[in-house]
């Protein structure tokens, strides 16, 4: 396997990572997951536009634009003869003596790769099962940053449980999943979490709004409380890796008739009718 490092293609095995790097000591840097359909990256300029937002709001120089970064990452795919699966960027601030303070001569070091991937139909027919978790993370979450420790920790819990997510739960608020944005259906209306702070602003999120305005299902963006879930009639997730997924069980309460609701149905549809029309030639 090939692997992006910085602007050369190096094989996996020849790839060097110094033990000061910022990332691997102190998180500090970002990543996107953007996946891949039939070879080709699915809204790409998407993934790289947020990616220079983050990279911006954590003051963080990419080595070079992002023009220069979509050739490279469609080359990545090219060589490594990829056509299904997930492409990783990840970005620090490079090595440098430990310091807290960002150091003053250091280039940042980004690396890019393919991972395989097949999409998660079984999830997708059948829906998965969640827990509510307490929202510990930091307060910017609308920069994909390496600090995933809370998120983690919460996935982790909800595998301990024999559940696929975990739903953050902040000062009584719903806010997103652990790796994924989440939405809820009530009396035929769409709602999800403000695009704001507390969340990420995830590509599949925006996808799903953009679907929902064609389909013309009303949506309301904003806040709402956990026992709200209880009382969903839909509750789905969305992400780059897992799409448009149903959620039926949350904290062993099963939400609606306990299998994925026509609204989610819908949207799931629309989202597999676009694919095609995002990844031709």
């Amino acid at each position: 396997m090939m692997i992006l490092y910085n602007d050369q293609f190096k094989k996996r095995e020849d790839v060097r990572i110094d033990i000061e790097d910022r990332a691997y000591q102190f998180g500090d840097g970002i990543y996107e997951v953007i996946r891949v359909y039939d070879g080709k990256p699915f809204y790409l300029n998407e993934h790289l536009e947020r990616l220079g937002k983050s990279a911006k709001k954590i003051r963080l120089n990419l080595p070079y634009s992002l023009d220069e970064l979509e050739d490279r990452l469609n080359q990545l795919i090219k060589q490594n003869d990829f056509t299904q699966g997930n492409l990783y960027l990840q970005v620090s601030r490079g090595t440098a003596p430990r310091n807290h303070a960002f150091p003053k001569n250091s280039a940042p070091l980004l690396i890019a790769y393919t991972q395989p991937a097949e999409r998660p139909v079984k999830e997708q027919t059948e829906g998965i099962r969640a827990i509510t978790a307490e929202d510990i993370r930091w307060l910017w979450c609308d920069v994909k940053s390496l600090n995933l420790l809370g998120a983690v920790l919460a996935k982790q819990e909800a595998y301990d449980k024999h559940c696929k997510e975990a739903i953050f739960i902040r000062d009584g608020i719903v806010t997103e999943g652990s790796s994924t944005n989440l939405f809820m259906v009530k009396d035929g209306m769409l709602l999800t979490h403000p695009a704001d702070h507390f969340i990420l602003h995830g590509i599949t999120r925006k996808i799903t709004l953009q679907l929902a305005d064609q389909l013309q299902i009303p949506v309301s963006e904003k806040k709402f409380g956990k026992e709200s879930l209880f009382d969903a009639d839909e509750i789905f997730i969305t992400s780059t890796t897992m799409e448009i997924c149903p959620v039926v069980e949350v904290d062993g309460k099963t939400i609606g008739d306990g299998r994925p609701g026509p609204l989610t149905r819908q949207l799931q549809e629309a989202f597999k009718r676009l694919i095609p029309s995002k990844t031709e030639a």
